[in-house]
């Protein structure tokens, strides 16, 4: 059940734009892909995220991303499309990114009836070490016959740690270290976790981590390839 939330990362890589750089790719046809593991290196899932669009207007970004998420036998499990939106010195990532939306699936779409209520994840073009950063939440819900689905997310002290060299199947990077606190219910169960984050300009999202509430590793994710 734990693995019904924060599935879905998106990935933040580089460009200059008005001599600001930014976290996202631009190059229509990227390929990121990346693979999650359980806390003994057991293959849980993939992901992989192919730049559709890319739309430049002024200070503002948009790059829309096509996702696949796979079950650990490469079988397809759930596909969309995701838009991400920079503005001025600041990136917002739809927390909706973070939830597994398969579970809302049906016939292979989001039924329109599923409610979305949250806000966006603010994430710094120059994120600066001891840096606090603002809450972000999600919350989807759906009545299916006389069951109330509900999947929610509330990530809070989120902080950038630290910068520091990461190496993955992919590379070897120098990243940006984002924390925070993960508190999460999927269909009545609670979840008290925390999250590590690794990003690197010009790439994006290296790797993450997840912890339980007593700070013990839970899985985590990695960068296996970039391509075109």
């Amino acid at each position: 059940m734990k693995h019904l939330l924060f599935l879905t990362l998106i990935m933040f890589c580089t460009v200059t734009i008005k001599a600001q750089n930014t976290f996202f790719p631009t190059k229509e046809g990227t390929v990121l892909i990346y693979k999650s593991f359980d806390k003994k290196d057991k293959l849980l899932s993939e992901v992989k995220y192919t730049i559709k669009k890319v739309n430049i207007s002024g200070n503002d970004l948009d790059i829309t991303y096509h996702c696949e998420s796979l079950d650990n036998k490469e079988k397809l499990v759930f596909e969309e499309d995701i838009t991400i939106h920079q503005s001025r010195d600041m990136l917002y990532l739809d927390m909706g990114n973070f939830i597994n939306k398969a579970v809302f699936q049906q016939d292979g779409e989001i039924p329109a009836e599923v409610e979305v209520k949250g806000n966006n994840m603010q994430i710094p073009l120059n994120p600066q070490p001891g840096q606090s950063l603002p809450d972000a939440g999600i919350e989807m819900s759906m009545k299916m016959g006389f069951v109330n689905m509900r999947v929610a997310a509330e990530i809070t002290n989120r902080k950038v740690e630290s910068i520091e060299d990461v190496t993955v199947a992919a590379g070897n990077f120098n990243c940006y270290k984002f924390t925070g606190n993960i508190n999460s219910v999927a269909l009545g169960i609670k979840v008290k976790a925390s999250s590590a984050e690794w990003y690197a300009k010009g790439i994006g999202t290296i790797k993450t981590e997840s912890y339980d509430k007593n700070g013990k590793l839970e899985s985590h994710m990695e960068l296996v390839s970039i391509g075109n």
